[in-house]
């Protein structure tokens, strides 16, 4: 197989992972409506929709890094796209909202499995060729910036044909496809140091970052003074420095230590966590937001979306371009500039705004997405040995699904109110989003060198 043809494949099917992952981050948020109506959900329940897809995800992600470590990236490639389709299914038939949260936890284990497993893959067959490597991280990212922002129309459009059940039947042939091709995927090299999974250091994670979102998520009902909450904030804090403890000292660690030593890691995935935090949160806010007190049907709502599909697929697909002439600093200090301006843009939200306002602010923010994510993803995957992808890629990863199931909670609980709570937690993001941006802009130009 030529390089020109291992390419076209290896990173058509490696997207393929990268598309049905992302598509179920935003495909629900234009259902929460319909899927409120059918099983008589408030807004906690509907956070936990959300969250409990992202929070399997972060949980595990650590973990199935190691695994295409140890086991190879094809293998563990295909077991996700296998879980993950069962889980589709599942979803579309859960009889109440109970079996649907714990339908989208499964499908959180299947996309862990499969997402750090494709970009290992992508890595170890391009390590030696960083201009092709970078094009290939570029294309993969665009795939999946392109689903991602491309869920709510095409959630609008299956719910407005049929009903919000086929928006996850829709995943159980893509998966099946990407297994079919992954048959012919060449083998990857295995570590050279092997591992054992860390029990531990997964079961202190997940409690850590499981009973932080959930306090978060349920504080507004509850209220801070529950004993639940406060007790979950506490336990949070005492299984993450347990998490810390186990990793520093065991023999295994699934998240090695000696990563964080380098101040470019370090601040690629802050840049990760602020991206999804904010990006993630906003957009759930922002379909109840169009439906809720815009009043758009759920087909409107889902095209009103069009400008993140068309702002994502632009950047990313020059992104690989950009990053071979100008590294990885210049794209991002770009990218973060934009996502701060069109987050600025959102700040003309109100009850009755009408579309066109919101049109650039659309089309601004994932532009400037688009151009940091790819060089963020590339400075990860650039600093580390290739036998170790799977793990560095999953620690990215997991940070950012952690951050975006973090920004869901937090400003969901904010808008929770409907109406004009709903606006105050737009607003409540834009302040927020700009400030922390431009200091992470000034932490970027000082932390990450000037010849990345």
């Amino acid at each position: 197989m030529t390089v020109s043809t291992s390419f076209r494949w290896i990173t058509a099917v490696t997207s393929l992972a990268f598309v049905v992952a992302q598509l179920d981050v935003s495909i629900v948020n234009i259902a929460l409506p319909e899927i409120a109506k059918t099983f008589n959900a408030d807004m906690s329940m509907l956070q936990w929709v959300i969250d409990a897809y992202a929070l399997a995800f972060a949980v595990l992600m650590l973990s199935a890094g190691n695994l295409s470590d140890l086991f190879g990236a094809k293998h563990v490639f295909q077991w996700g796209m296998l879980i993950f389709g069962v889980a589709s299914v599942g979803c579309g038939f859960a009889g109440t909202a109970g079996m649907l949260i714990v339908w989208r936890v499964v499908q959180g284990i299947g996309a862990a499995t499969m997402i750090p497993s494709s970009l290992a893959i992508l890595n170890q067959r391009f390590a030696h060729m960083p201009a092709i490597r970078a094009r290939a991280v570029g294309l993969w990212t665009a795939a999946g910036s392109a689903a991602i922002a491309a869920g709510p129309i095409v959630g609008g459009v299956i719910i407005s044909v049929s009903n919000w059940r086929y928006i996850f039947f829709v995943n159980a042939p893509l998966c099946i496809a990407g297994m079919l091709l992954t048959i012919k995927l060449p083998e990857n090299e295995l570590a050279a140091v092997k591992k054992k999974i860390d029990f531990p250091g997964t079961i202190a994670w997940m409690i850590a970052i499981t009973t932080l979102i959930g306090a978060i998520i349920e504080g507004p009902k509850l209220g801070i003074t529950h004993p639940l909450i406060y007790g979950g904030c506490m336990l949070s804090v005492v299984a993450l420095i347990v998490f810390i403890v186990l990793e520093k000292k065991g023999s295994h660690p699934m998240l090695p230590l000696y990563l964080f030593h380098s101040a470019s890691f370090n601040v690629l995935l802050l840049l990760g966590a602020l991206l999804n935090g904010f990006y993630y949160g906003t957009v759930f806010i922002l379909s109840l937001y169009l439906q809720n007190v815009l009043h758009y049907t759920s087909f409107t709502a889902g095209f009103a979306f069009l400008p993140l599909t068309i702002g994502f697929v632009i950047s990313n697909l020059v992104s690989g371009w950009v990053i071979n002439r100008y590294g990885i600093r210049k794209p991002i200090l770009v990218g973060l500039g934009m996502f701060a301006l069109g987050f600025a843009g959102l700040l003309v939200a109100g009850k009755d705004t009408p579309y066109w306002q919101l049109f650039l602010p659309f089309l601004v923010i994932p532009m400037g997405m688009g151009l940091a994510v790819p060089s963020m993803t590339t400075g990860i995957l650039s600093g580390v040995d290739k036998q170790l992808s799977g793990t560095a890629s999953a620690a990215l990863n997991t940070v950012r699904q952690a951050a975006g199931a973090t920004g869901v909670a937090i400003l969901g609980a904010a808008a929770a109110g409907g109406g004009m709570a709903i606006l105050h937690a737009i607003s409540l993001s834009v302040y927020v989003a700009v400030v922390c941006t431009f200091i992470l802009m000034i932490l970027i130009y000082m932390k990450l060198s000037a010849r990345h």
